[in-house]
């Protein structure tokens, strides 16, 4: 009896430890980058050229991750960013997406953005608390990172604020780096 119930309890711990293993995803965040920076200047001839004011500062926020599949049609990535006590929210689908190791996304906040939300005071690094980024694919989570270690998913209990995480198309950043970020699915009209 004694070696039955030892072998039983052997085998309980057995199959909890191989539980336990993850099984590697094929999406993974590797880094999160955060960066205030100016809005890029453009020549251009056949009309008045109009200077942007090189002080104001955009707000991009960069994703690094690798992907296993050879080629991935769509995947979705959801940012979340606690500015100054105000979660901001917005998604990018990326498609098209290869394997790789040097995969990236990116997403901006406006400078008008930044200061409506910063109250009139100036830009630090600390005006971003935290920012959570999600890779998801068909409903499901892959991957999720968060620049500063916090709970899992700590953003959930925050009122959220969309429309104001703006993606590289919808920025005057559009034709700049097209061999760095992935794809970006357009929506079908």
């Amino acid at each position: 009896m004694k070696v039955a119930t030892i072998a039983a309890l052997a085998l309980g711990f057995a199959a909890n430890a191989i539980a336990q293993i993850r099984v590697p995803s094929e999406f993974q965040i590797t880094r999160i980058n955060r960066n205030f920076i100016s809005t890029p200047q453009f020549s251009y001839t056949g009309a008045q050229q109009y200077q942007t004011n090189q002080r104001d500062r955009w707000l991009e926020i960069e994703v690094e991750f690798t992907a296993t599949p050879e080629f991935t049609d769509d995947l979705t990535f959801k940012y979340f960013i606690l500015f100054n006590g105000r979660l901001l929210t917005g998604e990018v689908t990326h498609t098209n997406v290869p394997a790789g190791r040097d995969n990236r996304s990116v997403m901006y906040v406006s400078p008008r953005t930044l200061a409506r939300f910063a109250g009139n005071r100036a830009l630090t690094p600390n005006s971003v608390q935290n920012i959570a980024v999600q890779i998801v694919q068909q409903g499901s989570i892959k991957s999720e990172m968060s620049l500063v270690r916090a709970a899992p998913q700590w953003y959930a209990a925050v009122p959220q604020i969309s429309g104001f995480v703006l993606n590289k198309n919808e920025t005057p950043f559009a034709p700049l780096y097209w061999d760095r970020y992935e794809q970006i699915k357009t929506p079908a009209h």
